[in-house]
């Protein structure tokens, strides 16, 4: 089944709604839980990088599908270690997340790590207060 969903015998339905599934699910709940522990994330950049070249177009399939399994490790609510533990809680993300960098390392452009940065930034600084401030856009993913 993994070799189909990386391509390597076709694609069979029933994995492409899997991943589709998987996609929304990332999508929908990765600034939620981002928001909650952005400022406890040591690999908060490294998060978010992953999240911009698993959604962009210009990102092969194969390569969207690690990340997106990276990512969905990431916002799943258990996990092989309890994100609530102090210190150790996010280690196992960490780790799924690094490994998963590393090897697809090469398809991430510095626009993604320079989005990443402008999320962070906003992300880390007190709410705005400004006329016309939407939540919603704050974090636009539409160039993607």
């Amino acid at each position: 089944m993994a070799r189909q969903a990386f391509g390597i015998y076709g694609s069979d339905t029933e994995d492409d709604a899997t991943v589709a599934r998987e996609e929304a699910r990332v999508r929908h709940e990765f600034w939620v839980k981002f928001r909650r522990f952005a400022a406890r994330l040591p690999f908060a950049e490294d998060l978010i990088t992953a999240y911009f070249c698993a959604f962009d177009r210009d990102t092969p399939r194969r390569v969207q599908l690690a990340l997106i399994g990276a990512l969905a490790y990431f916002v799943m609510p258990f996990d092989f270690v309890p994100d609530m533990l102090p210190l150790i809680g996010f280690t196992d993300d960490a780790a799924v997340l690094a490994t998963a960098i590393r090897l697809v390392s090469v398809h991430i452009r510095p626009q993604h790590r320079e989005a990443a940065r402008r999320v962070l930034a906003r992300a880390t600084r007190p709410e705005s207060t400004e006329p016309g401030f939407s939540k919603e856009r704050e974090f636009d993913t539409s160039a993607f």
